[in-house]
Order: C-alpha cells, then sequence, then structure tokens
C-alpha cells in the first residue's frame, strides 16, 4: 500500500476575528473568517478551501478519465458553488455543486457526449475529496456538454 503525506503549519493572532497564516508547500495564504459570517475577511478561508478541493479534485478526476477514455475535449472549464448554513449557531457545509463545461471538438460523436456525460458523473463518485465528504456534504452536478462549432 502506498500512502503520501501532506503537511500543514498554521498561526494565528487574536480571538476570533483575528487572522493567521497557512504554509501547506505550494498554498501559502492569511486566513480568517469571511465577511459573509462577521469577520474580517482577510486572505481566504476554510469555507473557500473546502470547495477549491472538492472543485480542483473533481476537475483533475474528470481531466483524467476524458483523456484515459480518448474523449476529444477542446475545452473544460468549471464553476462550483458551496452552500454553508448556519443554523443556532452551527455552521454547516451543507451542498457543494459542481458545474462543468466540456467542449468537445468539431465532428465528435454522439457516442462521445454521452460517454462524456458518464465521466462527468462518474468523475464525482470517484473523487478523493468528495469520497472523504460524503454523507456529510451533499454533491450536486450540473453538467453542460457541447460539440465546438467546425
Amino acid at each position: 500500500m502506498e500512502q503520501h503525506h501532506f503537511f500543514l503549519k498554521a498561526n494565528w493572532s487574536g480571538g476570533r476575528n483575528g487572522s493567521g497564516f497557512i504554509d501547506a508547500g505550494q498554498l501559502k495564504t492569511k486566513v480568517s473568517i469571511p465577511p459573509e459570517m462577521d469577520g474580517p475577511g482577510i486572505g481566504t478561508n476554510p469555507d473557500e478551501m473546502l470547495l477549491g478541493a472538492a472543485a480542483t479534485c473533481y476537475l483533475i478526476t474528470l481531466a483524467a478519465m476524458l483523456e484515459r477514455s480518448s474523449i476529444p475535449v477542446n475545452e473544460l472549464t468549471m464553476e462550483s458553488e458551496g452552500i454553508v448554513e448556519v443554523e443556532r449557531g452551527v455552521i454547516t457545509c451543507k451542498t457543494i455543486i459542481h458545474r462543468p463545461a466540456i467542449t468537445l471538438a468539431a465532428g465528435a460523436t454522439d457516442k462521445e457526449v454521452q460517454k462524456a456525460a458518464l465521466l462527468a458523473e462518474k468523475a464525482e463518485k470517484s473523487c478523493m475529496i468528495s469520497r472523504a465528504i460524503k454523507g456529510n456534504v451533499e454533491m450536486k452536478l450540473e453538467s453542460d456538454i457541447r460539440i465546438s462549432p467546425k
């Protein structure tokens, strides 16, 4: 069994509305509570980082699956939305919605379009982050698959 270890160093100054800094290799940034939650909004925050982890993991997984299946992709873009609920002071990440847009090369077949749609669904179930938060966060997918004009 192969294992990979990732490390993060963090510091924080102040109370609830203080700020901190994280260093996790290539990720180095200031952190605080977001302004939407009455925080100072310095740097990023856990909500954005969770959404970023889920989105990038999904996107990388989808790109790899499309490549392995020889699907002729011209462009792969995505927007993701995270929905956080606060109820009686308890903050819960409820839903993450991925909206991938897959543009296939001109001349792509109907079979390739169908395969791309299937892989968009499969990538969500296969992504490491999606599997890690499964049962705690509802994952939704709204795919847009089209063929590039000639």
